[in-house]
């Protein structure tokens, strides 16, 4: 007889803060702040380490509506 296996596993996008952008008028909002530069990928996880990693991505976004501007 088998005795049964726990496997734990996640898939989903992650998002890391990088540092500060550049301080920019926003094209949707028209407000002028400093946007927040950030780093952005898809991970397959098991037991909470990752596997593998793709569709990396840095990019901006305003901290007041959230529109992103790609690097």
């Amino acid at each position: 007889m088998l005795d049964p296996v726990f496997l734990l596993f996640g898939y989903g996008v992650k998002r890391k803060y990088v540092g500060a952008g550049e301080t920019r008028t926003c094209p949707r909002c028209h407000n002028t702040t400093q946007w927040a530069r950030m780093r952005q990928f898809t991970q397959f996880t098991v037991f909470f380490v990752p596997i593998a990693r793709w569709k990396r991505r840095r990019f901006e976004e305003c901290g007041i509506c959230g529109t992103v501007v790609d690097l």
